[in-house]
């Protein structure tokens, strides 16, 4: 762990809510009333991801982020805590997280079930003293060398190709601005234009051209936010698996029967 977290206990936030809408699939396909409760290995996806940051000593306690908390207050271990999703989506729940725990916040996601705590000592290890916000990646090489029949989203930089992890660090005060800025682009997802005005015309220009670089990236974030970001690639590309087809979850099964037993 980089010397700048040594000294800092880590609180995590794991997102388990269901979009406003229809049930998800996943979940109705399990039996399930969200999503966070479809097993893998046998066991539940949310439990999975607890035990793992359990095993992160840098991580002081862990928060569940849900709507309607009751639906998981007592499949838990009694120490999460629990905390109400946000309607306004993701950002909005990782906003209300910062306002309620603070920084260094780590956040992930209740379907990312194949979650070890190596690879979330491995992101602390190497997020840079300078920066204010950190999300951790795995690049496309990676991803197709350990986990060669499953299909992931990629974007790419112009000196990266990579597949998002699902775990962020907001590591200081300041990295809420990436959160707002999140949320932006979030609920103008459907809407290029106002992402675009949000990013800047010629960031989204170049990345959609292949000639963005993160170093490009990381100032434009810069200049929106007053927060220094950047991507941290893990070694191991099965962090880039997570659970949000039916596909994901043959890979996922195929996968967790070879990692070491669960135990809450």
């Amino acid at each position: 762990m980089s010397a700048s977290m040594a000294s800092a206990p880590v609180t995590a936030l794991v997102l388990a809510g269901t979009r406003p809408g229809r049930p998800d699939p996943l979940a109705q396909m399990a039996g399930v009333s969200h999503k966070a409760l479809l097993p893998i290995g046998g066991v539940p996806m949310v439990l999975r991801v607890i035990a793992a940051l359990r095993d992160v000593p840098a991580i002081s306690r862990i928060a569940v982020c849900v709507d309607s908390p009751h639906v998981l207050a007592d499949k838990l271990p009694p120490d999460i805590l629990l905390l109400p999703a946000q309607p306004g989506g993701p950002s909005a729940s990782v906003l209300a997280g910062l306002a309620r725990f603070g920084t260094p916040l780590l956040v992930t996601t209740a379907d990312n079930a194949l979650l070890q705590a190596a690879w979330v000592e491995e992101f602390l290890s190497a997020i840079q003293p300078q920066s204010d916000m950190a999300a951790c990646v795995a690049t496309q090489d990676a991803v197709q060398r350990a986990v060669p029949n499953t299909r992931r989203t990629y974007i790419r930089l112009a000196d990266m190709t990579f597949s998002g992890c699902n775990m962020f660090l907001f590591k200081s005060a300041v990295s809420a601005r990436v959160a707002d800025l999140w949320q932006r682009v979030e609920q103008n997802r459907k809407n290029p234009l106002r992402v675009a005005l949000a990013l800047g015309p010629l960031v989204l220009l170049r990345a959609l051209t292949g000639r963005l670089t993160r170093a490009a990236l990381y100032r434009r974030i810069a200049k929106l936010t007053g927060a220094q970001a950047e991507l941290v690639p893990l070694s191991d590309g099965r962090a880039a698996v997570d659970v949000d087809k039916p596909d994901d979850v043959v890979v996922a099964e195929q996968l967790a029967a070879a990692l070491p037993p669960i135990h809450i």
